[in-house]
């Protein structure tokens, strides 16, 4: 029988991250192998001229082995994906688009039909978006929707679910509270 493997892509730079501690609540809960990738850990090489000519010529000659690529094939390899990111400057993290850009490979991730449409190539059923706001996630379409529309258009993974918490940083707030609430909701979804 073969194990789950769910990987934890972790956005999180504060040592005690809010939003870890939610991600920490989900994958507890989960069965399998979990493989984390502490983004605060990986120095991304520049994405200049040099840099896309050599990704471009390994793709040409299909060589998706290359350590290149180590990041996008452990991303399309997972049978569920999390994803704990703070919500900053109505977004995330700058080091989960410099995952994105590492992880969105022709040929691995996903490949273009012949009517140049991306079609998914990722195991994944599944994945887990886990954010939290010091205010108002005021739109979902900045930070969540950029990940939801990568991963539905891009990678093919149908079921993209957000967990999130909010307003934990408003003067008064139930910080305690609020966490407790997001997890209560964690709890009753099945991630198994």
């Amino acid at each position: 029988m073969n194990t789950k493997k769910v990987l934890f892509i972790n956005a999180c730079v504060r040592e005690q991250s809010r939003t870890r501690r939610l991600a920490d609540c989900l994958l507890s809960g989960m069965s399998g192998e979990i493989t984390e990738i502490k983004l605060s850990d990986i120095v991304f090489p520049e994405t200049d001229e040099a840099f896309l000519k050599q990704r471009d010529t390994l793709i040409a000659k299909q060589e998706y082995y290359s350590p290149v690529f180590s990041l996008a094939g452990e991303f399309a390899a997972a049978d569920v994906i999390v994803i704990a990111a703070p919500f900053w400057d109505l977004s995330f993290p700058a080091a989960l688009k410099q995952y994105f850009e590492q992880i969105n490979i022709n040929g691995i991730t996903f490949h273009y039909t012949e009517e140049g449409i991306p079609e998914g190539l990722c195991k994944a059923e599944k994945l887990y978006y886990v954010t939290t706001a010091g205010g108002m996630i005021y739109s979902d379409e900045y930070g969540f929707g950029y990940v939801k529309a990568l991963a539905q258009a891009f990678y093919g993974i149908p079921d993209v679910i957000q967990i999130k918490a909010e307003g934990l940083d408003i003067a008064g707030a139930d910080v305690e509270g609020i966490l407790k609430e997001a997890m209560l909701k964690i709890e009753d979804l099945d991630v198994k």
